[in-house]
Parts: C-alpha cells; sequence; structure tokens
C-alpha cells in the first residue's frame, strides 16, 4: 500500500467551483475535504464535493467504448469506436444534408474542459442549425434578456452577495443549489452574513425552502407570476417617481416607453393572479429603492415558466431602474481571465437578434443559436404531416429533412425535456446516433456508440463558464489528479476526434498511405485562426506580431492546455505574450494551485454593451411583443393545482443518482403535497398518488408537507430511473418518476423557447401502484 498523498482540485460537480483537497492512494481518490487556502472557496463543501472520490470511482461508469453490433452494444477498441463513427457520420451528413444532423450538449458539459472547446466546433464543420442544449430546459430566458438589453446574451450581471444591503430571490434555492449564474462557493454562508451585517433578504417562492426560512420576508406567491410581481414593483417605481438612474442615465434608452408599457400593471391588478396583496407589493418596491445597495436575482423557478424571459428582464430592469446596476453592492458584470472581449473598446456593437431560423416542424424561433429541446422529438419522428409555414433557406419547413443522426455530449434529454416516452421511441428510430457519456443511461442506451470520457480524477478543470458568472474574479486551473489509464483518450481528444470526423478529415492522406489525423490538428487550427484575428487587431496586444512566434511560446501538455494558456495571455489580466509580465500565463497559473485572486466584481459599463444603439436598451421590440401576452394573465387566477420542480442538495439533475452517498434521506423522489389539499382529495401521507397533465401520468408516493402553498405540488427534476437496457444499478433500485412525462412539449415561453417546466396544471388522484403509467 502507498502512502496517501493530497492534490487539488476544483470540484466538477455544481456551479460553485469550491477548491478540494483530495487524497490519493494505491491509484484512487480515498477523500475529500475543502481547500482551506482555496482563494475563492476558502474550505467550503457540500455532500457533492464530499461525494466525489464515490462517483469517481463509480462501477457502473464505462471504461471502454461500445459499438451496436447485431443490436447489442459491446466493448470495442478505440480505434475501432472511432473508425465506426467516421465511417458512418460523414457520409450520411452529405447524404442527407445538414438538417440531418442534430447535436445535443447536455449540463455536465460546462463543468468540463473539452465541453467549452469543442462543441461548438462541431456545429461550424458540419454547418447544422439543429442544435439542443440543457439551456432550453433551464436558464435561455437570461440569456435572452442579457442579449436584447445588453447586446450581449453572456452579458448577465450577478448579485453582489458580499455587499449588498438588500438582497430579492426569486424562483431561487441556493440553501439546497449553490446558486445558478451566479457562481458563489458558499453561497448558504454568504447570505448569512447579509443578515448578519444588517442587509434585508427577501425571497418570493411557492415553497418554504431553506433559503425562505432564512428570510426576512418570504412570499409564497403563486407560481409563474413572478412577471407580474416584477412589472407592478416597476409600475410603482415610475408611478412614486422612485426611478433613480444614477451613474446610468447617460446608458438608458426607452425610459418613457417603459413607464407606458407597465402602466396598466398595478399592484391592485396584480393581487389577484399573484396572491400578493397590493400594499405588500408596494412595500417591495419601495424597500428596493430605499436601501442603501440592492440587487433583485431570479432563477430557474422564475425562468422555466411561461413568462420566464419577460420575468428574467423585468429582473434587471429592476436594478436599473434603481442605479444597482453596475455598482458595488448591487449587480455586476464579472470579468473572467478568459474573457475574449477583454480588448473590444465601449460603442455600438452587433446586437443581438432572435428567429434567424427555424425549427422544422413547428416553427420555433432559434435562440442563442439553439432550438428548443423540447422540440427535438418532433424533429426526429415527423416527416411531412403535421408541418408548418414554409420551408427555411436551411431546406427545413414542410418536406424538410429530419432529424437522422444525432450526436449527444453529456446529455440524458429522455429524462430532462418533456414527453421522454414520445422521444425515447424518437431515437430508437435514427439511422445514427453517437453519445460521449460516462454511462449507458435512459439516453445513450440509443446509441449506436458510446465514446466513455475518463473520471474526474483523471480530467483536467478549468471553469471557463463559471468564471463568466463568478461573484468575485479568480482564476484557478486543476491539472489531472490521476493518470488516465493505458490507451485511454481523454475527453478533448474524443471531442476532437468527433470534430474530425464529422468534418470528413479523420483520415489524412501520407507519405505513409491513409492514417488517421492527429486530433491536435484541431487545436494547432483554432490557435492559429484565433492568433490571425489577434495579430489583425489594433487594439490586441499582439497586433502586427507574427502567428508563428506567438504559437511557439505557447505551454502545455496538450492542445487543450496551449488554447487556455493563449486566452489566459489574451484575456483581461493577461501577460499579452511579453506586453505585460506580470499579467497571467499558464505557467502563472500552475504556479498557484490555490487561485489567484483578481479582485472584487467592479463597475464595467459600458464596456460589456454590445448593442446596436451602444446603450442599454429598456424596452426591445422582442419584449414590448410579448407584454399582450402578460396582460392577459392579469384575468387569470387558476383553481387547478399548480406543479412546481425542487432541488435537492445531494443531486444535480438525473447524472449523480447513481451515487451511493448522495441517496436517500431527503433526497427522495415523492410529490410535497400541502395537508389541506391532501385532505381535499382524500390523499394519506406516504401513499401512491396519481398524477396526470398533458403528457402523461405518473404514480408517485405523497409528502404531506406545508412547506408547499395550497395549490401546488412540487416534484424533483432527473429521475424515472426504470427503462430497460441502462448500467444504473444504484439509480435503478430507486428509480422515482420522470417529473417532464407530464409535459407534451407544447408549453413554451415564445422569446427563448424555453419548456415550461413550472406552474404547469395538474390533476390528482389517489391511486394504487399499478397504475404507474
Amino acid at each position: 500500500m502507498s502512502a496517501p498523498r493530497t492534490v487539488l482540485r476544483v470540484c466538477p460537480l455544481c456551479e460553485a467551483t469550491c477548491g478540494l483537497r483530495l487524497t490519493v492512494q494505491d491509484g484512487r481518490l480515498t477523500g475529500a475535504r475543502g481547500d482551506t487556502e482555496d482563494v475563492f472557496s476558502k474550505g467550503f463543501i457540500c455532500p457533492k464535493g464530499a461525494a466525489l472520490p464515490q462517483a469517481d470511482a463509480d462501477p457502473d461508469r464505462l471504461s471502454a467504448p461500445l459499438l451496436r453490433k447485431d443490436g447489442e452494444l459491446r466493448e470495442v477498441s478505440w480505434e475501432e469506436a472511432f473508425d465506426a463513427v467516421a465511417a458512418r457520420l460523414r457520409p450520411l451528413i452529405e447524404e442527407h444534408g445538414p438538417a440531418a444532423l442534430g447535436i445535443v450538449l447536455g449540463n455536465p458539459n460546462v463543468h468540463t474542459v473539452a465541453g467549452a472547446l469543442y462543441p461548438p466546433l462541431l456545429s461550424t464543420v458540419t454547418g447544422t442549425r439543429g442544435l439542443f442544449t440543457a439551456s432550453t430546459v433551464d436558464q435561455m430566458p437570461k440569456h435572452v434578456s442579457s442579449g436584447l438589453l445588453f447586446g450581449d446574451a453572456f452579458a448577465i450581471p450577478v448579485p453582489d452577495l458580499d455587499h449588498t444591503d438588500h438582497l430579492l430571490l426569486l424562483g431561487a434555492n441556493p440553501m439546497e443549489s449553490n446558486g445558478s449564474l451566479c457562481t458563489a462557493p458558499d453561497f448558504p454562508g454568504r447570505l448569512r452574513a447579509l443578515r448578519a451585517r444588517g442587509g434585508t433578504l427577501t425571497v418570493v417562492d411557492p415553497r418554504r425552502t431553506r433559503t425562505a426560512r432564512l428570510a426576512d420576508r418570504h412570499l409564497a406567491i403563486r407560481p409563474g407570476t413572478d412577471a407580474l410581481l416584477l412589472a407592478a414593483m416597476t409600475q410603482v417605481l415610475f408611478e412614486e417617481k422612485l426611478v433613480r438612474l444614477g451613474a446610468l442615465t447617460d446608458l438608458v434608452e426607452g425610459l418613457d416607453e417603459l413607464a407606458e408599457a407597465v402602466r396598466e400593471f398595478t399592484p391592485e391588478k396584480v393581487a389577484g393572479p399573484c396572491d400578493v396583496p397590493a400594499d405588500t407589493v408596494r412595500a417591495l418596491a419601495r424597500e428596493l429603492a430605499g436601501a442603501p445597495t440592492a440587487a433583485v436575482y431570479g432563477r430557474i423557478g422564475s425562468s422555466t415558466v411561461a413568462h420566464g424571459t419577460l420575468t428574467s428582464w423585468l429582473v434587471d430592469v429592476l436594478n436599473i431602474l434603481t442605479g444597482n446596476l453596475d455598482r458595488p453592492g448591487g449587480a455586476l458584470f464579472p470579468l473572467s481571465a478568459t474573457d475574449r472581449a477583454a480588448h473590444r473598446p465601449a460603442g455600438p456593437g452587433r446586437g443581438f437578434d432572435l428567429g434567424r431560423w427555424h425549427s422544422r416542424v413547428s416553427r420555433h424561433p432559434e435562440a442563442k443559436g439553439e432550438l428548443p429541446l423540447a422540440a427535438l422529438a418532433e424533429e426526429i419522428d415527423t416527416f411531412d404531416e403535421g408541418t408548418a409555414g414554409e420551408p427555411g433557406a436551411d431546406g427545413s419547413g414542410p418536406g424538410g429533412t429530419p432529424i437522422r443522426v444525432l450526436l449527444t455530449v453529456a446529455a440524458n434529454p429522455v429524462l430532462s425535456a418533456p414527453d421522454g416516452d414520445r422521444l425515447d421511441a424518437a431515437l430508437a428510430s435514427l439511422s445514427f446516433m453517437v453519445s460521449v457519456d460516462p454511462y449507458l443511461n435512459e439516453t445513450s442506451r440509443h446509441a449506436d456508440v458510446v465514446l466513455p470520457p475518463p473520471p474526474p480524477s483523471q480530467s483536467a478543470h478549468f471553469d471557463y463558464a463559471f468564471n463568466g458568472f463568478a461573484v468575485r474574479n479568480q482564476v484557478r486551473y486543476s491539472r489531472a489528479a490521476l493518470p488516465r489509464s493505458e490507451g485511454r483518450p481523454d475527453e478533448s481528444e474524443i471531442l476532437a476526434r468527433l470534430v474530425l470526423a464529422a468534418g470528413g478529415t479523420y483520415w489524412s492522406e501520407t507519405e505513409r498511405g491513409r492514417e488517421r489525423t492527429d486530433p491536435g490538428a484541431v487545436d494547432a487550427l483554432v490557435i492559429a485562426q484565433t492568433l490571425g484575428k489577434a495579430v489583425a487587431d489594433p487594439r490586441s496586444p499582439v497586433h502586427g506580431r507574427e502567428v508563428a512566434e506567438l504559437t511557439a511560446r505557447l505551454t502545455g501538455e496538450d492542445g487543450a492546455e496551449r488554447r487556455l494558456d493563449m486566452m489566459l495571455r489574451l484575456g483581461p489580466y493577461g501577460e499579452g505574450f511579453g506586453a505585460d509580465p506580470e499579467g497571467l500565463s499558464l505557467s502563472k497559473v500552475l504556479a498557484h494551485p490555490h487561485g489567484i485572486d483578481l479582485g472584487p466584481l467592479r463597475p464595467r459599463l459600458p464596456g460589456p454593451l454590445k448593442t446596436r444603439s451602444g446603450r442599454i436598451e429598456l424596452l426591445p421590440g422582442p419584449i414590448a411583443g410579448d407584454l399582450p401576452r402578460l396582460s392577459a394573465a392579469l384575468d387569470q387566477s387558476p383553481d387547478q393545482l399548480l406543479l412546481v420542480g425542487r432541488r435537492h442538495l445531494r443531486s444535480n439533475n438525473s447524472w449523480l443518482h447513481n451515487v451511493p452517498a448522495l441517496t436517500g434521506g431527503s433526497n427522495r423522489c415523492t410529490l410535497h403535497l400541502h395537508p389541506e389539499d391532501a385532505a381535499r382529495l382524500g390523499v394519506q401521507d406516504g401513499t401512491p398518488v396519481r398524477v396526470e397533465g398533458g403528457g402523461g401520468a405518473v404514480v408517485v408516493p405523497a409528502e404531506l408537507t406545508d412547506t408547499v402553498r395550497t395549490g401546488v405540488v412540487s416534484l424533483p427534476h432527473g429521475w424515472g430511473h426504470d427503462r430497460p437496457g441502462t448500467r444504473l444499478r444504484v439509480a435503478a433500485a430507486d428509480p422515482g418518476v420522470n417529473v417532464n412525462q407530464l409535459l407534451d412539449g407544447t408549453l413554451l415561453d415564445p422569446l427563448s423557447g424555453t419548456a415550461v417546466l413550472n406552474a404547469v396544471p395538474v390533476q390528482l388522484s389517489a391511486a394504487v401502484p399499478s397504475a404507474h403509467r
């Protein structure tokens, strides 16, 4: 037995990005604890991070690729698996056209180095517009609202948690989830610190969550009405002359038009549908305006609803109107070490457009280059029938090409998208499917080729995405804690080879004959293109220099590390290939294993603005066009039960349900139901109840609790591990039910294409276990 050693690592299991101290012994992880010297997390750890060794060593993780032969998935060599992909992928694309290819990217993509670097290239080399991601069952409304307000879908301000005096949270439960689109290790501790320094915390949520219990005020709003509440607060600010733009005065346009647009949303009119007294709505607006500093923050509960984009827009509108956008203690724009627009001057930009193309069947507009994940099944299984509109320029529309080939990367849409039964059947009809996934799950079981990446212990880690949403600017990089198994490629190589196969360059003709192209060629091409643009840009620190000279300076053990080195050097804190010797580079970051603190968030406007006007556009056209739909909601007071989701501290969607340490206890698939509703329906605690929605029905144990308001029931997301053909023994032993099977996929936020997962009308009745579906 070897002596134990300690390895530092950033946790890849949620958006908090906590620093870990991993214990390694005999070639495996044997323990995990918080890194007290980490510049960002300072020792905080949650149950997911503590369970990383168990997740890493899960015996159900695939260790070799699978190839379908004679109808069965069988282990093969990596070369045979990649060759099989190359033999079928590109020829099918050439035969049927780019529209025949669909790409699905799941939530874990943003938690890996490879997921940030290579999937965009798949769309580029194939020309497909069939991109579907987890964003349209989660955060797309925030991207769309930011794109419309600021001209950049990634210009997402985050609350300055460590300095604000007043925090208004909607549809967020960071005591359980540690934040989303707001990267904040120990979010719970930061909320407690807010209260300890005399600040105010208000939580708007139909459930009395752990976060709500901590709050000074909890409003148990009717689900799905957050946009009405925020619109009324906006109306109060105008009516009572509480608008104070402060430093934003010369950066805002559309103020008078906004005032007129929200005039009808008075507290008295929203009180009924929101089930919040008018006096309370006015008090919320006055407190927000009167606080020394304040921030409004809304997340998935206010995002995955019928008015998700309007809600996300109004969150920032309130921050703007109270003068709290882009100031300490308010909501600020982070500046990550690899920000690509670091040297862009302030001024008008290209702006943000919606609907540049549409889905083939239901004509859903694209948002941020993506189509709704809820539309994936119909894009596969619908041919000429049921289509609407005219064919698009890409060949979509009636008679257009359905998706025949699918690439999924770290995605399980059979569980995460609406109407999994329909998607399940649709996947079985594909001509060819490739899944990059460590598990044989409910989706990847349909694949013809499964390519499993190595476990976290054998993978490097850098948070490209989450550093852009962090509540403090910092940079950290972790190399793999353990060497990869002999002959096993890392995820970067897997995806690079997929790019080559999809682009038709998997094979190269050499002097020795036909050989497999070195996957490093993908990184070399990206580096050459990026540096070529940099040397041609007069604002770049490397303007006028030679690409070859800069390329020779790059360091790193592989192409992915060399790309990281390049981005750090060219970034806002970078050494600029010698222009600033004190700046960042890969070698400098590696020399600081606990990370480098880059300081608190600071005001950045007008820098982040890329609107065509160069200003904050308060009332963009698509938003104004959607407000009549919100007006119609003023007359709605549903008498049906409304379904909302639920997060567990020891879970993250479907991909941690196979880890024994993260199962059981409160992490259970039950239906939360208020005792008064249960008594009316004749439902007893612990007994099975049938829940029926537009897409189907499930039977689940009832859990009576007054933590949900009357008229509301709650089911957690990511369960339903009862389909045959998977290799998830722990998850299958306690499968739960798939809440998304209650949805038929037709309920979407029209601006973002995001599935309506919350505030969904359902019917309940006492049931017997055999009535499952």
